[in-house]
């Protein structure tokens, strides 16, 4: 590689190295106050607001309406070196800034809406998120019906229910959340403003990710205009599909954080010299074979995410037909992203279990890629029903 070339073989141009170059200025910033957020469980508003000044949150907003409008790989690129920082932080930003981006490909919102809220996100750093896991259902990528309700008033609807895994919901002023429609065989996709009959929970204290701020949100009556509906489940309407690219901002978190956890086991390697030995632990052959196996898992992880992100952006006709693939890139990250960082505490040894070192939080907050969507299950099996039906 030559002294002029970037030092991550995925950035492929001038544009994508600024924005990397903006991830990795944002990383800095949230490692220095991750292990605060991770022990407080504290939402990191400080992170939020770095990003909203900087233009972060505007990235995926389409152009005609005053964004950037980049590209799945610029935002997965982006995405993965800021989670390099903090994976919590990059985790509840992604959903936003990956669901603009799903917004723009789909335009499934009244168009008038998408753009007053897309003046607002750059304008004034608003996000959004959608929330749709509920106590009883579970993920709604299993097909649960909402138990949450829609009932019709005059003007709207009002809304009554509980979401869990409400990721942002500390910060949002606006989200979407599906209902079932009250008296119909129907789910209904809404718009909130958040105000009256709307509160926030606090019921997130988990091992890993731990500042999310995924609380409990709880809707009693709230109030959403008629034309803040966004759709219905029956309403014939034809929907484009683009094969939920835009959920590849998981997989990128996941391998950003093991390429955090990768860059501190070899710094360590490097550095440590007990005096057992005439050099650093790097010298040894099965720290060697270790860091070698923690590269070929990542390499593998990379290359995977960033060919479907660059496959999906070429072909706007088949993204739907791309769902196994992108299904594999999240089950591959996540896997291969355990694997990289239990390796790297392995090479450290004891010390890291430690909190004094990042490395038992990133430990923690990997696992939690399990638990997103799509699951292991469904991702194989879409895999195996593409097979059989060949």
């Amino acid at each position: 590689m030559s002294p002029n070339q970037p030092s991550d073989m995925f950035i492929r141009s001038e544009r994508e190295a600024e924005l990397a170059a903006l991830a990795d200025r944002l990383a800095a910033r949230f490692a220095q106050r991750a292990p605060q957020h991770d022990r407080e469980g504290s939402f990191p508003f400080d992170n939020f607001a770095d990003l909203r000044q900087s233009g972060y949150l505007r990235l995926t907003v389409p152009q005609e309406y005053g964004g950037d409008g980049i590209s799945l790989y610029e935002l997965v690129l982006a995405q993965e070196h800021l989670a390099r920082g903090d994976g919590s932080t990059a985790l509840a930003v992604g959903w936003h800034v990956g669901q603009m981006l799903h917004f723009r490909c789909t335009r499934y919102w009244p168009e008038a809406l998408f753009a007053r809220f897309c003046g607002e996100v750059v304008r004034e750093g608003a996000m959004i998120n959608h929330f749709g896991t509920e106590p009883a259902t579970g993920s709604p990528s299993r097909g649960g019906k909402p138990q949450t309700t829609a009932i019709r008033t005059e003007g709207g609807w009002l809304l009554s229910g509980r979401k869990t895994y409400s990721t942002l919901s500390p910060a949002l002023h606006h989200f979407t959340v599906s209902a079932g429609i009250e008296g119909e065989d129907a789910t209904g996709f809404f718009f909130v403003r958040r105000g009256s009959g709307i509160r926030v929970e606090e019921t997130w204290d988990t091992i890993g990710m731990r500042a999310t701020g995924s609380h409990d949100l709880v809707l009693e009556h709230a109030f959403v205009p008629e034309d803040e509906m966004l759709g219905r489940s029956d309403s014939g309407r034809p929907r484009v599909d683009d094969g939920d690219g835009w959920l590849l901002h998981i997989p990128a978190c996941y391998i950003g954080i093991a390429h955090a956890a990768r860059d501190f086991a070899i710094g360590f390697a490097r550095d440590y010299r007990p005096n057992s030995l005439p050099g650093p632990i790097a010298e040894l052959p099965h720290i060697r074979q270790q860091i070698g196996q923690m590269e070929a898992d990542l390499i593998t992880a990379r290359t995977l995410l960033y060919a479907m992100a660059d496959r999906w952006d070429r072909d706007e006709a088949g993204r739907a037909a791309l769902k196994p693939e992108l299904g594999l890139v999240k089950y591959v990250a996540t896997n291969h992203a355990i694997r990289i960082v239990d390796a790297a505490m392995r090479i450290v040894g004891g010390a890291s279990l430690s909190r004094k070192l990042p490395l038992e939080r990133m430990y923690r907050d990997v696992r939690a890629g399990l638990h997103n969507p799509p699951m292991d299950d469904i991702a194989l099996q879409r895999l195996a029903a593409r097979a059989l039906a060949e």
